[in-house]
């Protein structure tokens, strides 16, 4: 793969190809069933780049995935969208290094083969499998076109469905159906529309054509595909795979926030105030992603834009007054940097500017396009990261086009978070055309997500910039960026591949020269120490890779009477391969080759003839996958070395651009244990300022001061409960109090998480408050989190808050949790060890507050 993977991409592959292991078993073996199983993935969970991580496994094999190869493999990709199929295609090609062009093969009405070739992919879709197609015109089946059917358009000898038949009939062919947008194919309860009536041919067979043995269905709301598929004919459905929302919001390929500007009166037809600010907006995006790219040395470089989006009747001359307006703004967008994506593919006219159609796919890499006019929601399949701003004149009416088309504009353009910075991680939407009612229903449209639009991260009316506080001196910062934050583990992680892909790293960015054969070489010689300590165990199973033992049943026909016997013979090249494979799988397959290599030079033949050195090297290496505790083993001195690296380069790693940091930061998470990672400097976040009551009335969010970030007046707006005053207010007036920090109660670099178990799943808590003081002339951190004990998790957070406390004892002043029983507010302080054993040996939260390990808060 060209891209690493996030961690849910990873889990979620694991998932789809076991899936795919037990399916071809299911349609090869003897219960000869076809299957179906659903991978729902919300919009900007990257499934094209999980598809391919999957393609490569079928095809290649993998043994990260511990997936072998199916030499027999056929795909064919299933869309009603040309342009869509084009697209994925594309993008198939941009995610693999190990899928060939000519491994995509786009089905076109030419197409003539008896059997689809392994090992590719064939798109195909609605259109090239309709009754007009020339792909299926003579079909036996075709109720139409099969009055002659010997006679085949263009002299063709196969039709499409002979193709697909054949190709399920061979046995050494394996066939799998992948759905993109499966919903769509499944009608409602019945089914309609020509799509799903082909759908549902692929799916169950029909006219001599049987159904294809394995269906994968792709999307973000698969619950019409799942139905469907448990009560199609004859087919088994396995474990759905779901991408959790909340992971790929975590996993920085969606933006954080959606800001939305609604006037707070009504304003005209084309409101020349919020047009004048949507290209403020537009110009500020411009500046900021410029000063990034500056300062950090990139060549990353981001050109925002605008999307006007209009009625689906639109005004030709509100249009051109609205471009107009753009112009005098901002004289550095020109009539040539407009287009449009209307459904009319032609050059439209608005007011005194001609502008062009371009396709919606192109939108992204075409940069010259600064303001793209568009009406409901653009196209299936857009994507276009850069869009940063949406102003719609679309009528209050149509919430859910504008949700749809915001829910399209969430991907960060970079495929990562900005560290604290929320302007950069936004994209902002005004709404001339709203009231605050309306944008209530475009609010919840845009939350609760759907096939169009993912769920979002935080969503504000109006709200306010806050920056750092000019009041902070420099050792607050320090303080507070070297507090330690914690990862989710990943499943299936293994430590080897953590340092290797560290070592690259390192050695990429010239701070460690020759990483990679450093850390080759320490494994080596683990290996080697390994072998050396269990030389005669080592010889036994060496010699067990090399012959295979079998039992022969010898029968006598007169006497009626069996006999048992054994034989043995010398192990192939097949089964020796088998061994290594399973070795590589413990230690990587790129430690396992060079570490052939190393053998290979140290047996004495390799001088004359390092061809035998180097098989009875790999024979060494096939061997080792039998000795026990390898794995422990050899997984504990990874990790080892790979920890140590990070302490010893980890200053350096900070003073390097932030897409290098993350490129580590994506490195330290490959644990299947949580990994501290630095806390980053919060540079912009936008709050809101106002709140709404139950009456419906809006009140003033209140301000706090001594907050590390705040506005122009040096405040910080904060919706804070009850406790969470008392907490603040007690915290003010204790000696040496500087400031304090409002925890993000979100995925991002700027929030302190620490890692819990709940349920068997490691989730992660954001402790309310940081709050920073001064004692013995040190700046001093300490966390102080009021929780309620009522929620299941409480007990849970508790104990990983304590863990946490425990690991991280020189790092904290103070860190306490705090809960009201009684009318009273009590604290555990879990810098106390006695706190923290009755925390893990507990039954539940509450006695905890009520005990005596428990004190008042003051």
């Amino acid at each position: 793969m060209i891209f690493t993977l996030k961690d849910y991409q990873n889990e979620a592959v694991f998932d789809v190809l076991a899936n795919l292991r037990d399916a071809k078993e299911d349609w090869k073996g003897p219960r000869n069933r076809k299957t179906a199983f659903s991978l729902t993935a919300a919009t900007g969970a990257g499934k094209t780049v999980m598809a391919a991580a999957v393609f490569e496994a079928l095809f290649h094999g993998d043994d990260g995935f511990n997936f072998d190869r199916d030499p027999g493999a056929v795909v064919i990709w299933f869309s009603d969208d040309p342009s869509l199929n084009e697209q994925t295609r594309f993008r198939l090609m941009e995610s693999s290094d190990r899928l060939r062009h000519t491994d995509l093969v786009v089905v076109e009405n030419t197409f003539n083969r008896a059997k689809f070739e392994p090992g590719k992919i064939y798109f195909l879709n609605t259109q090239k499998l309709g009754k007009k197609s020339l792909l299926v015109r003579g079909f036996d089946g075709d109720e139409e076109h099969g009055t002659f059917p010997t006679m085949r358009p263009d002299l063709r000898s196969h039709t499409i469905w002979d193709t697909i038949r054949n190709t399920i009939e061979d046995p050494a062919l394996s066939l799998y159906l992948v759905l993109d947008e499966a919903h769509r194919g499944m009608g409602k309860s019945t089914g309609s529309g020509e799509r799903s009536t082909i759908v549902k041919r692929l799916i169950n067979g029909e006219n001599g054509v049987p159904g294809i043995p394995v269906v994968w269905g792709i999307s973000a709301t698969v619950e019409r595909f799942n139905k469907a598929m448990e009560v199609a004919t004859g087919r088994t459905t396995l474990p759905p795979v779901t991408v959790d929302a909340t992971r790929v919001q975590e996993s920085g390929l969606l933006k954080d926030t959606i800001v939305l500007d609604i006037p707070d009166e009504a304003t005209g037809d084309f409101d020349t105030v919020l047009m004048r600010r949507a290209t403020d907006k537009l110009k500020e995006a411009s500046e900021e992603w410029a000063a990034y790219a500056k300062q950090q040395e990139s060549d990353e470089f981001v050109t925002p834009l605008m999307v006007l989006q209009v009625p689906n009747t639109p005004n030709s001359r509100d249009i051109g007054r609205a471009l107009e307006v753009i112009f005098q703004y901002w004289p550095d967008v020109t009539e040539n940097n407009v287009a449009h994506v209307f459904g009319e593919h032609t050059t439209q006219t608005f007011g005194s500017y001609s502008v062009p159609y371009i396709p919606p796919q192109r939108v992204q890499d075409d940069t010259w396009v600064r303001v793209l006019i568009a009406k409901d929601a653009i196209s299936t399949g857009w994507d276009c990261p850069r869009a940063e701003v949406m102003i719609s004149f679309r009528p209050a009416s149509d919430q859910t086009y504008i949700a749809q088309l915001l829910g399209r504009m969430v991907r960060t353009p970079l495929a990562r978070r900005i560290p604290g910075n929320d302007r950069l991680n936004s994209v902002d939407c005004l709404l001339p055309k709203f009231d605050k009612e309306t944008v209530e229903a475009v609010v919840r449209a845009l939350r609760e997500g759907g096939a169009e639009n993912p769920p979002t991260g935080r969503i504000l009316i109006n709200p306010k910039e806050m920056k750092p506080n000019p009041a902070v001196p420099e050792e607050v910062w320090e303080k507070f960026v070297s507090l330690p934050s914690q990862t989710r583990p990943q499943r299936g992680a293994k430590p080897a591949i953590r340092l290797t892909s560290l070592a690259h790293e390192l050695a990429s960015d010239g701070l460690l020269a020759g990483a990679g054969g450093k850390a080759h070489g320490a494994m080596h010689k683990v290996l080697d120490q390994f072998i050396d300590d269990r030389a005669e165990a080592f010889e036994e199973k060496r010699k067990s890779v090399m012959t295979v033992e079998g039992r022969t049943i010898i029968a006598d026909m007169r006497k009626g009477e069996t006999s048992d016997g054994t034989f043995t013979a010398e192990a192939d090249d097949a089964v020796i391969g088998d061994a290594y494979r399973r070795t590589a799988r413990i230690i990587s397959p790129d430690i396992a080759r060079t570490y052939t290599m190393e053998r290979a030079k140290r047996h004495p033949e390799a001088e004359d003839d390092m061809e035998q050195a180097l098989m009875e090297a790999r024979e060494d290496v096939a061997a080792l996958h039998l000795m026990e505790n390898l794995q422990v083993l050899f997984d504990a001195e990874a990790k080892k070395l790979a920890d140590q690296w990070f302490r010893d380069f980890g200053d350096a790693i900070k003073k390097l651009p932030h897409d290098r940091q993350d490129a580590y930061r994506q490195i330290v998470a490959l644990s299947t244990d949580p990994q501290d990672v630095d806390l980053a400097r919060p540079m912009s976040r936008f709050e809101p300022t106002k709140a709404r009551e139950a009456n419906g009335a809006e009140v003033d969010i209140p301000t706090y001061t001594q907050h590390l970030l705040c506005d122009d007046q040096d405040l910080y707006p904060a919706e804070l409960g009850t406790w969470e005053k008392a907490v603040l207010k007690a915290e003010q007036q204790r000696d040496g109090f500087r400031f304090w920090y409002r925890n993000p109660d979100r995925p991002s670099q700027d929030s302190l998480g620490v890692a819990y178990t709940s349920d068997d799943d490691t989730k992660i808590v954001r402790p309310d408050f940081i709050f920073i003081a001064e004692e013995d002339g040190k700046i001093v951190a300490d966390i102080v989190d009021p929780h309620g004990f009522h929620l299941a998790d409480a007990l849970p957070k508790l104990q990983g808050l304590a863990q946490y406390a425990e690991n991280h004892a020189g790092v904290y002043r103070r860190i306490e949790a705090v809960a009201e029983t009684g009318g009273k507010l009590r604290v555990l302080d879990l810098t106390k060890a006695d706190v923290r054993q009755a925390i893990m040996e507990a039954k539940g939260a509450e006695p905890l507050y009520n005990g005596l390990k428990a004190g008042d808060f003051a």
